[in-house]
This record gives structure tokens, C-alpha cells and sequence, in this order.
């Protein structure tokens, strides 16, 4: 009788092991997923950035296009880098919260699904703010 008590509580433990080995698997890999869209999302507002900056500033001198383009680019860069820095924390936050807490696997899902659309969303209002500021000051 004790045997089988022993035998059943190894094969709980080894199940909470894998489900927790698993949820961690997922968050990663979702977080590398967004954070590679995010990526490719800014590379396209960057060049978007840089047009729009060509187009309303053809009329002012070079010295300033080349201002205005070297502004952008250290913003939208600063930007990535953000988000990376947050996708790093995220991951590290839900890995210890999964393996301290040992909290549901919805539950982790929907919290890294919550901060990664927060950031996304953050970043598109960033970068749509620097365009419209960069837009304005120079039209």
C-alpha cells in the first residue's frame, strides 16, 4: 500500500515537471515569435519613417534631412531595443512565477499575451508619435 502511495506521488511529481517544462517551451517560444514581429514591424515603420522624412524635408538643406533621418533611426533602434529588454523580462518573470507558483497554463498564456500586446501596442503609439512630431516640425 505505501508502495503505490510512493509510485503515485513520483508520477504527480513527474507530471507537474513536464507540464511545467512545457508551459515554459511555449512562453519562449511565443515571445520570440512577437518579439521577431515586432522586429520586422519597426524595420518596415523605419523605412516608411525615412520616406516620409525624404519627402516633407526635400525642400530643406541636406544638413537637416540628415539630422531629422539620424533622429529616427536612434529612436525606432532605442525602441527595439525596449522591446527586447521587456520580451528578456517577461520570459524570466513567467519562467519564475510557472516554477515558484506553479500557476495554470492559461493563466501564464493569458499573461504574456496581456504584456506582449501592451508593448506592441507601446511601441506602434511610440513610433506613430515620433512620426507625427517628426512630420509636424519639419512640414
Amino acid at each position: 500500500m505505501i508502495i503505490i502511495i510512493i509510485i503515485i506521488k513520483i508520477i504527480i511529481i513527474i507530471i507537474e515537471v513536464v507540464v511545467v517544462v512545457v508551459v515554459v517551451v511555449v512562453v519562449v517560444v511565443v515571445v520570440v515569435v512577437v518579439v521577431v514581429v515586432v522586429e520586422e514591424v519597426l524595420e518596415v515603420v523605419v523605412v516608411l519613417v525615412v520616406i516620409v522624412v525624404v519627402v516633407v524635408v526635400v525642400e530643406e538643406e541636406v544638413v537637416e534631412l540628415v539630422v531629422v533621418v539620424v533622429v529616427v533611426v536612434v529612436v525606432v533602434v532605442v525602441v527595439v531595443v525596449v522591446v527586447e529588454v521587456v520580451a528578456v523580462v517577461v520570459i524570466v518573470v513567467v519562467v519564475v512565477v510557472v516554477v515558484v507558483v506553479e500557476v495554470v497554463v492559461v493563466e501564464v498564456v493569458v499573461v504574456v499575451v496581456v504584456v506582449v500586446v501592451v508593448v506592441v501596442v507601446v511601441v506602434v503609439v511610440v513610433v506613430v508619435v515620433v512620426v507625427v512630431i517628426v512630420v509636424v516640425v519639419y512640414m
